[in-house]
């Protein structure tokens, strides 16, 4: 008796078991494709970062250049305030250079999650470029319209240690495989942070996102645009970009 109960259970439960699996998969499989998407050996990007104050808007402009999910230079072009300022980031380390005091301090620790020049960006989001598939695992929560396009919203939990953001939420366009908004979390469940992409071309064989607002749930205000100008994928970038010496050059 008792044997036959267990198969009866086995019974039952396999089938929804199975489907589990087969809707982990699906959302592994689409977080895949959208890092596809976002994601490429080398980017050589020209941008604008919007800030927008309480009276008027500031716009800085730098271009930046990343090999992989370790290493990032940029510099800032514009206004003349920032024109000359570099950032790199070697693994987990960030440099910043200020042509002001012809100086370089290393960030770590808290201090990543400081603001980068008055933006609702910090440190941490700019230097996160990992792939979502390595770090976060993936559900399907729901299928819905969002802009008038047809999406999966999907749930992200962390699967390691140290990231700025321990839960997002996505509205993954179900054509293109690009994020169209996200919504991220801290451990607590806070709301921190909400972005919106928008302007999504196809380059190459490729849709990316070309203007992504960024708005920290914890300040006032509209939040901060980032606009792409130019952006290059898998181009040659020289090895003397990602050495300490870039900085003062």
């Amino acid at each position: 008796m008792q044997k036959q109960l267990i198969i009866l259970l086995i019974s039952i439960q396999f089938p929804f078991l199975l489907s589990s699996q087969q809707i982990d998969q699906k959302a592994l499989n689409i977080i895949e494709k959208i890092d596809e998407n976002m994601f490429s050996k080398t980017q050589i990007v020209t941008s604008e970062m919007i800030v927008y104050g309480k009276r008027k808007k500031r716009v800085i402009r730098s271009k930046g250049y990343s090999m992989g999910k370790e290493n990032n230079f940029t510099e800032y072009l514009s206004p003349e305030r920032e024109k000359g300022t570099k950032m790199l980031k070697l693994d987990d380390r960030l440099w910043i250079y200020s042509p002001t005091t012809d100086r370089t301090i290393q960030l770590s620790g808290h201090l990543l999650r400081q603001s980068v020049m008055g933006s609702d960006l910090s440190y941490e989001d700019m230097m996160e470029e990992r792939k979502l598939s390595e770090i976060y695992t993936a559900k399907i929560v729901q299928e819905d319209n969002f802009n008038n396009s047809p999406v999966w919203i999907m749930e992200l939990v962390s699967k390691v240690e140290g990231l700025a953001y321990h839960k997002r939420t996505l509205w993954i366009d179900k054509n293109k495989y690009v994020p169209l908004k996200e919504n991220l979390y801290a451990k607590s469940g806070t709301l921190l942070k909400t972005t919106t992409f928008t302007d999504i071309k196809k380059i190459d064989t490729r849709w990316y996102p070309m203007k992504i607002n960024y708005k920290d749930m914890l300040k006032d205000g509209k939040g901060t645009d980032f606009v792409i100008l130019d952006i290059s994928f898998d181009s040659n970038i020289p090895k003397e970009y990602f050495s300490k010496n870039i900085l003062k050059k």
